[in-house]
């Protein structure tokens, strides 16, 4: 999934004590605090429900109108006219005064007066604005866009509507036009905020800023027409009126015409004033107060209190774990030498580059799209109605996108896209493909987010969400393919296995580079000898780089949703149903782990 996961995954938790004790009550019967405080309810239970219902709709207003372009990528198209200038400081203390106010009005809500559901609704919205608040004190606005992500590309990637913002109707290009006349605006903020980091020592690493360069020397143009926000203009439909067409080609041609000099004017500033400014040092502990602001990171991605220390030794010992089955693995591919050599073995074999062609990739994924309609019924009673749609990366994002996963439009009129990356079909290697698949597609990322947003719950809860439950739950959604028959073939399962390894040694570079001091090329040296790869080892930790924390969430999740399957299966024994278990994890949306826990204990207890 394109990782800038959700309205609310952008921030740390407090204590999980706290959390626990809510979680306990969230699965019980709604009387029962009542019964133990021995005090009659002072607010009745609709009061609550309404007080609740009206905190919950104004939360995700807020958060919608402050970032509107996140609102669209989490397929909420209500206000794809706007991009927000949350970057601006007054604009952003503005919002955290919100969080402070809607946590106060929160802890006002007789929450044992809710019913099972709203409880589960109010411990998430708790758990979010404790996240959200513990950024306040970090000046995230000084870094308004890196390499992986930036206000002008994802415009840019939005241009042909095939993505996110649909741009089909005179209504949806009015809309994106509206954003690019917003566009100077939001640049010359980012200009303006990056200048005072510089003077703050808040700055990125220079490698992120020469790989974010390219992208943004190939966004001005010559003419407007020439230009990748025009993109649209060029498809308009034939359905439109002549006065229609001839006025929204008349106005995007001139808001490129002034967003042009924008472009120009950030792409030479980064060039000539920010990269000199650049930091030489990777990870976030180089920032100030860099050591707090990755503490903060961490519990957001992961939701847990976990240590990074922790966290390192846990990806040390699943690196371990996993090359132990490469040893087997190995000579049934006909590798004879170390297991820690597989992965580069199988680089060097031409027979796992089978591809000459883009749709030559796209038929594999499609196949295999197919495949899993049969298959898995079995496992899954809980669907969702939305389908799954295949297509290829936009060509300006593809040298640093990964294949990746978009939701659904909310109203159901653009379906869940699976975003294959080919830059060049013959260096695409076909034994990563059906892992891949498992996690960015179904029963992935497509089944839980489409799912999410079908289940009746609060906006903040249909567009929002925590990364170690959507990650961990896509990257325990891959181990599946072995119970399906996916990986039956060796190469498959190296692929399977690959990509495993790849997400522990993200526990151990992520916290190397931000915790621990690592440099990039230690960084990288590590993902090459553990993984066997080059190109990459680069471009996956200048990810890391940009994004401290997020790469931890997909094991840490996983690890989590694991050991809770396994917990159920011993103890309910014959009367275990796996696609029972997959409804009490995905029925209630995304949970913070610690609630996720709670929810399968107290099911193992309803069905012992």
């Amino acid at each position: 999934m394109k990782h800038r996961i959700s309205l609310a995954s952008m921030a740390t938790m407090a204590t999980m004590a706290t959390m626990a004790a809510a979680v306990a009550l969230a699965c019980a019967p709604a009387h029962a605090a009542h019964a133990a405080a021995g005090k009659p309810p002072a607010v009745s239970a609709p009061a609550a429900k309404q007080q609740f219902s009206t905190l919950a709709d104004d939360y995700y207003a807020a958060l919608a109108r402050y970032e509107p372009v996140n609102a669209t990528q989490n397929g909420d198209n209500r206000f794809d006219d706007q991009i927000g200038m949350s970057i601006a400081p007054a604009v952003r203390a503005k919002q955290f005064a919100l969080y402070h106010a809607y946590q106060k009005r929160l802890k006002a809500i007789a929450r044992a007066q809710l019913d099972r559901s709203d409880r589960i609704h109010y411990d998430v919205l708790a758990f979010e604005l404790k996240t959200l608040l513990s950024f306040e004190p970090f000046p995230e606005h000084l870094l308004p866009l890196n390499q992986m992500d930036s206000m002008p590309v994802t415009l840019a990637n939005f241009a042909g509507g095939e993505a996110s913002q649909p741009i089909g109707t005179v209504k949806q290009y009015e809309a994106y036009l509206s954003r690019l006349t917003q566009l100077p605006a939001w640049i010359d903020q980012a200009i303006a905020n990056m200048r005072e980091g510089m003077a703050r020592r808040v700055v990125l690493p220079k490698a992120l800023v020469q790989s974010a360069l390219p992208q943004f020397k190939k966004l001005p143009s010559a003419t407007p027409e020439a230009s990748i926000y025009y993109a649209s203009i060029n498809k308009l439909p034939a359905s439109f009126s002549d006065a229609d067409k001839q006025r929204l080609t008349a106005a995007y041609k001139d808001a490129i015409v002034k967003l042009n000099p924008a472009l120009e004017r950030l792409a030479q500033f980064m060039e000539a004033d920010y990269l000199p400014a650049a930091r030489d040092s990777a990870g976030w502990g180089a920032l100030p107060q860099g050591r707090e602001w990755y503490l903060a990171a961490v519990a957001s991605s992961t939701t847990t209190s976990m240590q990074p220390e922790q966290i390192h030794a846990i990806g040390l010992k699943e690196v371990a774990r996993i090359q132990q089955q490469f040893a087997v693995l190995g000579p049934k591919l006909g590798y004879n030498g170390p297991a820690a050599g597989l992965p580069v073995w199988v680089s060097e074999q031409p027979k796992f580059y089978p591809f000459k062609t883009e749709d030559e990739v796209q038929a594999v994924y499609r196949k295999l799209n197919d495949l899993l309609d049969t298959k898995l019924p079995a496992m899954f009673t809980l669907v969702p109605k939305a389908r799954l749609d295949l297509r290829l990366e936009p060509e300006l994002s593809r040298a640093t996108a990964a294949d990746h996963y978009t939701a659904p439009a909310g109203d159901g009129s653009r379906p869940g896209v699976f975003w294959s990356v080919v830059n060049d079909p013959a260096k695409y290697g076909s034994t990563g493909m059906n892992t891949l698949f498992l996690h960015e597609g179904k029963p992935g990322h497509h089944f839980h987010i489409a799912l999410t947003q079908e289940l009746d719950q609060p906006l903040f809860r249909k567009y929002g969400g925590n990364n170690a439950f959507t990650e961990g739950w896509a990257l325990y959604a891959e181990t599946l393919g072995k119970e399906m028959g996916l990986f039956d073939d060796p190469a498959q399962y190296f692929g399977h296995l690959n990509d495993e390894l790849l997400r522990a040694t993200r526990l151990v570079v992520d916290t190397g580079l931000h915790a621990k001091g690592w440099t990039r090329e230690q960084t990288i040296q590590y993902m090459r000898d553990t993984l066997g790869y080059d190109a990459v080892a680069k471009s996956e930790t200048e990810r890391y780089m940009a994004w401290p924390g997020q790469a931890l969430g997909y094991k840490i999740g996983s690890l989590k949703i694991v050991e809770l399957r396994q917990r159920a299966q011993k103890a309910l024994g014959p009367k275990f149903s796996l696609p029972a278990f997959h409804e009490i994890v995905l029925g209630d949306g995304t949970v913070p782990l610690s609630l996720l826990e709670a929810k399968v204990d107290r099911w193992i207890a309803d069905t012992k």
